[in-house]
């Protein structure tokens, strides 16, 4: 079992940045794959990032790639997204997921909303 607890949202405007956080306890968290999803008001969740267990290699989705970057620290069960150039359609709640290598995505955290302004 894997627990993960997100941080880091907020209300912003656009052009600005955030990161976000996720902590994990349970299970060897280096031996996940990690990733961030959102899920804007009215629309299905989406797919944001996700990152290796070592952090050497990461994913994005086109929208938010060059803007966006997805990091971990295996030594404080922390991964991150770095949300820089911030739009109005970035608003959503962000979710933070694990999963071992080939298998779906076991594990989510509750949430943190995202809001950025025009």
């Amino acid at each position: 079992q894997v627990h993960l607890v997100e941080s880091g949202g907020g209300l912003v405007q656009a052009g600005d940045s955030l990161r976000l956080s996720c902590a994990a306890s349970g299970r060897t968290f280096s031996g996940y794959i990690m990733g961030w999803f959102r899920q804007a008001p009215g629309k299905e969740r989406e797919f944001v990032a996700r990152i290796n267990w070592s952090g050497g290699s990461a994913y994005y989705a086109d929208s938010v790639k060059g803007r966006f970057t997805i990091s971990r620290d295996n030594g404080k069960n922390t991964v991150y997204l770095q949300m820089n150039s911030l739009k109005p359609e970035d608003t959503a709640v962000y979710y933070c997921a694990a999963k071992r290598s080939g298998s779906r995505w076991e594990y989510w955290g509750q949430g943190t909303r995202v809001t950025v302004s025009s």
